[in-house]
């Protein structure tokens, strides 16, 4: 039986509207402005989104007085647990009054997102009360009531887990935020969590990245270059602190790169969408764009980065000196060096990076996926990647032929080396996905917790 046959509210409910007014009127003025309603249902262990509060009374004031009354307060939930029901039935597709795993699949399946059966069951667990792993009306309605998401949509951005992790490579998806984020500042405080998680993740990682990038240019079959003997290397030539060569700047351009990441595909979603939807296929064609073009804006950073990750011992006392050198030296034309290799591994990164998720999603339903598919996005795209550092780099080209293309670069690694050379560095590439996704992980959540903002 739904809410309309229950007078709005189920029978087997413990609390009333008129108790539940009451918790929340903590000054007895009759009314329950947006600060009691956030302190009060906070204290009954309800979590709330950034600007629930501000939504649920803005919906439901109808005099436009700025706080709810106990009519209006009951009116909203009563038209609220309608919506609700509404809902509920719509993902029912077996009308046996439970919702499972398969059902939330096939829900969100046919809005265009497909999701795994772990990611299904996680969203059931975060509602099921009594365990089942199924979820009643009761249950629904309880999870539900004071979160104004309504519709399915809005209930989908809900469960949507908020995920601007950075794990030290060109991530080609930004996350979505809702218009509830934009208008309330949540999205800052989005990015800055996920820029913060990116800082510490790219820092912990950074011995494993430089040591990636000495192998792409170095090693060679006459100069062969392990893991181990290259740090070794390292270590001789500059001690310790050289391990971290780069990872100033490579933090340092964590903040442009997001932003226009995010400005960029907002944008491109809505050149891509048709009316108010957008697909799953335009939604990855947007984050390509987007993070094409982020990368193009901030490609000469890039370009120092690699210079920077490969200097000698006292070759640049820093960032700017850096800069002036290659300009003095090289011209502006050096700061795009390598820019077509590295754009060409972004580009297709977000639909190979889908297209593996998907097959893991079908054929494994456990953890591992989320580790699992980043390796193997990284796999299909490694052969590109390691020119663009051997582009970047001056002393590759002089000691080489000058101003070497990309396919001439490619045909001579081949040459030499076999297919098999254009995967140099794939060890610490591998080695550092997971500890980066482990940090930026508990990083971005712990910083999410810090900044207020609720899952």
């Amino acid at each position: 039986m739904g809410p309309g046959a229950r007078g709005g509210r189920d029978a087997g409910s413990a609390r009333s509207y008129a108790e539940l007014f009451d918790q929340l009127d903590t000054n007895r003025d009759g009314k329950v402005d947006v600060a009691e309603l956030r302190t009060g249902l906070i204290a009954m262990g309800i979590s709330l989104r950034t600007g629930a509060a501000q939504k649920i009374v803005t919906t439901g004031d109808r005099n436009r007085d700025g706080v709810l009354d106990f009519t209006e307060f009951t009116r909203y939930l009563k038209e609220h647990e309608k919506k609700l029901w509404l809902t509920f039935k719509s993902l029912d597709k077996n009308n046996d009054g439970r919702l499972d795993a398969c059902e939330i699949k096939q829900s969100l399946s046919e809005l265009g997102m497909d999701i795994s059966t772990e990611a299904a069951l996680k969203i059931l667990q975060s509602i099921d009360v009594d365990g089942t792993m199924t979820v009643d009306w009761n249950e629904w309605r309880e999870h539900f009531l004071f979160n104004p998401a309504t519709d399915l949509e809005e209930i989908i951005r809900y469960w949507k887990h908020s995920s601007q992790l950075d794990i030290g490579d060109n991530l080609a998806i930004p996350d979505e935020f809702t218009s509830e984020e934009k208008t309330t500042g949540g999205w800052w405080k989005q990015l800055v969590a996920g820029a913060t998680a990116g800082a510490v993740s790219r820092t912990g990682t950074a011995p494993l990245d430089r040591i990636k990038v000495f192998m792409q240019v170095h090693a060679s079959r006459s100069n062969r270059i392990g893991l181990v003997g290259g740090f070794r290397q390292m270590l001789r030539e500059g001690g310790v602190a050289s391990l971290w060569r780069g990872n100033g700047l490579n933090v340092l351009k964590i903040a442009p790169e997001t932003a226009i990441k995010f400005m960029a595909y907002e944008q491109y979603k809505k050149l891509l969408s048709e009316g108010d939807k957008i697909g799953t296929t335009q939604r990855f064609m947007a984050g390509s764009l987007a993070g094409a073009t982020a990368q193009t804006a901030i490609y000469p950073m890039e370009v120092m980065k690699t210079r920077l990750t490969l200097r000698s011992t006292g070759q640049y006392s820093g960032m700017m000196d850096c800069a002036k050198t290659i300009l003095k030296k090289e011209g502006i034309k050096a700061f795009s060096k390598g820019y077509v290799p590295n754009l060409l591994g972004i580009i297709p990164y977000a639909g190979i990076d889908l297209a593996v998720y998907e097959v893991l999603a079908v054929t494994l339903t456990a953890t591992p996926i989320i580790h699992l598919h980043p390796l193997l996005s990284a796999l299909t795209t490694i052969p590109i990647i390691p020119l663009h550092p051997l582009l970047s780099d001056p002393h590759y080209s002089s000691h080489n032929s000058p101003q070497m293309s990309m396919s001439s670069l490619m045909k001579s690694i081949v040459m030499k080396e076999g297919f098999l050379g254009l995967y140099r560095g794939i060890l610490p590439n591998f080695m550092k996905v997971i500890p980066a996704v482990s940090i930026s992980y508990v990083v971005y959540e712990y910083t999410k917790s810090s900044l207020g903002i609720s899952n």
